[in-house]
């Protein structure tokens, strides 16, 4: 029972990383145009430059995450010597 994939740690920056996208989302969000009135703040920066990059910044997390092994947590067999 002690052979699964990631450690506690692992979990809690998956779970970091997954709170950084939805802000990310959260930032893109907003009041877009209506028919036959424009509204600016569709390009404002927020929405094209900071929450992307927040977004981005949250996906790079959770691939660390993932690939993230704990220190002290090698469970390699010894290998046998064959003298």
């Amino acid at each position: 029972m002690d052979n699964f994939a990631f450690d506690k740690k692992n979990y809690i920056l998956l779970a970091i990383g997954m709170v950084i996208i939805i802000v990310g989302l959260i930032l893109m969000s907003g009041e877009g145009s209506k028919e036959g009135v424009f509204n600016p703040e569709i390009f404002s920066v927020r929405r094209i430059r900071v929450a992307p990059v927040v977004s981005l910044v949250g996906f790079v997390f959770m691939m660390f995450a993932i690939m993230h092994k704990p220190a002290g947590n090698d469970k390699r067999q010894p290998e046998e010597k064959n003298d």
